[in-house]
């Protein structure tokens, strides 16, 4: 947005009635000038339109993967290197599309910004994501792909034992595409970036849009590296305990190397660190309370979904003004509804169910 545009949406958000002819009078500038000008506003998505109905900062923005997940479940116990007896599913998956269904499951309205094929599949997922509360309008839509695809396969326990992810298509997305996305950035409450996403696409956005709130999924322990040197651009950060320690640089075998790697993360300039620690629970910091906590014991009916229901609690938590303990037990409560329920993303998550799991979410 210009200097010029920034004055004129000033003005209008003050007085939405005002006349294009009180705007050039206010300003020094014509008529004419002030109609480009609000023709620029309306493209870049600042005005919804006629009547200058400015669009209001009311939705999480989320940039990162978009696909279908395909998944295998043995009937018993896992046989490598054999055929299992099992079942297989195909459902809809991407870190960033999982993390944007949870969140719109919280009621809040999600922007997902992602790359995919003009296929069967693409479509597919742009349908349903909408039919769930997930604007996909930014997408990068392309002619001729084929949408990314990511193939599991669990164990008896229902834990994932391998994965395969055809991600490539998510490289497509290169910085120019979302320069033009500023309208979208600008506007968000908050951004959550996954680093399935390209390298200089992540850079450009935490380097661009300093004042906005990012939120980190850092995915896998390879792909964190991509932002080992970017880490202190944002907010919050939910590593695993491997990817904590790539990250930090420190191994962390006991309770004081937890608190040394958050408090390197804080020294990086992160504002809430929440180190994930599997059946130990989740060890938080933000430079004022630290501590860990831990869900009971549950049966686990799909394990894949519980990373992606944490951070988006996280999210929620804080458009709540939750404090970090209260955030940690959320996102807890939040894990145990996805590892509850068959499917990635669980029809139970709700604030009521994650408030209801919390009571079962124990201080370490």
């Amino acid at each position: 947005m210009t200097n010029r545009e920034q004055e004129i949406l000033d003005l209008i958000n003050k007085n939405p009635m005002i006349s294009q002819n009180e705007i050039a009078e206010t300003l020094g500038i014509t008529r004419s000038s002030v109609a480009v000008h609000i023709s620029n506003l309306i493209k870049k998505g600042y005005i919804l339109g006629r009547g200058y109905i400015v669009r209001s900062n009311s939705y999480v923005a989320v940039v990162g993967g978009a696909n279908i997940d395909i998944q295998g479940i043995p009937y018993d116990k896992l046989i490598y290197r054999d055929s299992n007896p099992g079942k297989v599913k195909f459902s809809l998956g991407g870190v960033g599309r999982n993390i944007g269904e949870n969140l719109a499951r919280l009621g809040v309205p999600v922007k997902l910004i992602s790359v995919l094929g003009n296929d069967v599949l693409g479509k597919k997922i742009i349908d349903e994501s909408k039919s769930v509360g997930i604007d996909m309008k930014d997408s990068l839509i392309l002619e001729g792909e084929s949408t990314s695809t990511y193939l599991s396969i669990l164990d008896e326990d229902r834990d994932m034992i391998l994965s395969i992810s055809h991600m490539d298509l998510l490289d497509r997305m290169t910085v120019d595409f979302i320069k033009d996305k500023s309208h979208i950035i600008e506007n968000a409450l908050a951004l959550v970036i996954d680093t399935n996403i390209p390298r200089d696409v992540i850079e450009y956005l935490v380097t661009t849009y300093r004042d906005k709130i990012f939120f980190l999924d850092t995915v896998s322990s390879t792909k964190a590296l991509k932002v080992k040197d970017l880490i202190g651009h944002f907010h919050t950060i939910k590593p695993n305990k491997i990817e904590a320690e790539i990250l930090s640089g420190i191994k962390i075998d006991s309770e004081d190397d937890l608190k040394r790697a958050g408090e390197y993360f804080l020294n990086q300039g992160v504002k809430r660190v929440f180190i994930s620690l599997g059946s130990d629970g989740v060890f938080y910091h933000d430079g004022t309370t630290t501590g860990r906590v831990k869900g009971p014991s549950i049966e686990v009916v799909n394990a894949t979904g519980a990373g992606d229901a944490f951070m988006a609690a996280l999210v929620y938590s804080y458009l709540k003004d939750k404090g970090i303990k209260e955030s940690a037990k959320m996102g807890i409560a939040a894990s145990m509804i996805a590892l509850s329920h068959e499917n990635t993303i669980s029809p139970n998550m709700s604030v009521n169910n994650i408030e209801f799991y919390m009571e079962e979410v124990n201080i370490c």
